[in-house]
């Protein structure tokens, strides 16, 4: 395992308190990272209590197993939360009380250089949450073509100079491989013609980069019904997100679980025949103004809460 690195998890004591409703229940925690979530979640069960983490990253996965040998009530299941549903039916706890989900990279993968996920130091340019498998940005870089490179920008970054970098990241190629963190950075610094105060004018474009790889998106929109489906009734789903494009795709699953059956809206169907399936729980969560100050993460965190109603 590489350095340990700091991490401050985001809306810790609040995402804790709206996901624990039965001390003795079974909860699945979709974002292990470096276990802050789960260790406040298991001082808050009972011995009967169980917790299964789950993690893409093979280093958080090995912090989930030093806490295993401390803590009988831990399983593991190293893989995406995209696998919710398969990894629940191999744990025979029955059904589940919660899951929760902190989405995108930890403080420990970025502020490691050999993860390459930052621009703030040089690095390998890896950007993959599982580092042992699978294709990493500088290899994607290489062969992919100008048009999906954009594409990627544009979808994944949201960034509307997306086109402008795909050309001059292909054109650098030809003169030599792109394989590190800050060479990359300084060739979209050089394609975006507006910057942003106070931001990196590559921030759009290894954010995009970055969830391509991961599939973090698509991940996303599999373990949303994944969690109804293993959520037992009453049972809570709480997921905090740090850019638009999650909290997008979490905000309209609850709007739509919450209005159940897609019927016309001229058929004289009742609410109650919608079948709803979830009810949201209050309104999205913030971090209050001291934890921003001290964790940059929590600025642009929004947690939503939801709860299975059928």
């Amino acid at each position: 395992m590489s350095q340990e690195y700091k991490h401050q998890s985001v809306l810790l004591q609040e995402s804790v308190d709206a996901l624990i409703t039965d001390q003795s229940g079974f909860y699945v925690d979709g974002t292990f990272g470096r276990g802050g979530h789960s260790r406040l979640i298991l001082e808050r069960l009972s011995p009967a209590g169980r917790l299964l983490v789950m993690d893409k990253d093979p280093e958080a996965i090995g912090v989930a197993q030093t806490l295993r040998s401390e803590d009988a009530r831990v399983h593991i299941w190293h893989g995406s939360f995209g696998s919710l549903r398969e990894a629940v039916a191999g744990q025979a706890q029955g059904s589940v009380q919660g899951v929760l989900l902190d989405l995108g990279v930890s403080s420990p993968q970025l502020d490691d250089p050999l993860r390459g996920f930052s621009f703030s130091w040089d690095g390998p340019l890896d950007m993959r949450m599982d580092n042992s498998r699978g294709m990493t940005a500088a290899e994607w870089l290489q062969q992919a073509q100008e048009a999906e490179i954009a594409r990627v920008f544009y979808e994944y970054g949201e960034e509307k100079f997306g086109r402008r970098m795909a050309k001059a990241v292909v054109a650098a190629r030809t003169k030599q491989p792109i394989t590190r963190t800050l060479q990359l950075a300084e060739i979209i610094k050089e394609a975006n013609p507006a910057w942003e105060r106070h931001k990196h004018p590559a921030t759009r474009a290894f954010q995009a980069i970055r969830i391509f790889i991961n599939n973090e998106l698509q991940d996303l929109e599999a373990v949303l019904p994944a969690m109804l489906d293993v959520l037992d009734k009453g049972g809570r789903m709480v997921v905090i997100s740090f850019h638009s494009l999650e909290d997008r795709l979490v905000k309209r699953f609850i709007r739509d679980q919450e209005r159940g059956d897609d019927f016309p809206r001229d058929l004289p169907v009742t609410a109650d025949k919608l079948n709803p399936r979830l009810r949201s729980l209050g309104k999205p969560v913030k971090g209050a103004d001291e934890e921003k100050s001290e964790n940059v993460r929590a600025r642009s965190a929004v947690m939503r809460v939801a709860e299975k109603t059928a």
